[in-house]
């Protein structure tokens, strides 16, 4: 049995437009590129078509990551959420309180980007943060440090 992927709708439609465009534009590009490798001659010692090839590989490989992805995708409506607890999806505002000032993440997927507040359920952070409540205090181990946060808010405004 496969596991589900949960995921964001904006982030399953994002997904989606990606593969759209690889199927649609990038991999006929990359057919026309071949092609006209091809027409010059000799492959055995033709840099144009295995730069072609190589790239025509990573598109069909990404295709068929993405397409795996979408099938196992359980998309998440932000207003379904609990607001009690920590979930996908939950946006946490949390004090930490060995630098003593507030942070604010939201828990997505595999997509996750720090740089954008943004904790991956799949991290320590996040595996952390699962299930807790406002009041809580949570000390969690991660690679260069024990952090300790209290739960502030769950899904402020």
């Amino acid at each position: 049995m496969t596991e589900k992927e949960y995921m964001l709708k904006k982030d399953y439609e994002r997904l989606m437009a990606e593969l759209e465009k690889l199927k649609k534009k990038e991999r006929p590009d990359v057919i026309q590129k071949i092609a006209e490798a091809r027409a010059f001659g000799d492959l055995s010692e033709n840099a144009e078509y295995d730069a072609a090839r190589e790239h025509q590989s990573f598109i069909e490989g990404k295709i068929l990551q993405l397409e795996d992805r979408l099938a196992r995708a359980a998309v998440i409506n932000p207003d379904d959420l609990p607001k009690d607890k920590i979930v996908f999806g939950s946006k946490v505002l949390l004090y930490d309180l060995d630098k003593e000032k507030q942070v604010e993440y939201i828990l997505l997927g595999r997509d996750a980007e720090f740089s954008r507040n943004e904790i991956s359920v799949y991290s320590p952070i996040g595996r952390g943060l699962l299930g807790k409540r406002e009041g809580d205090v949570v000390e969690i181990k991660a690679p260069a440090r024990v952090i300790r946060f209290e739960i502030q808010q769950i899904n402020p405004q």
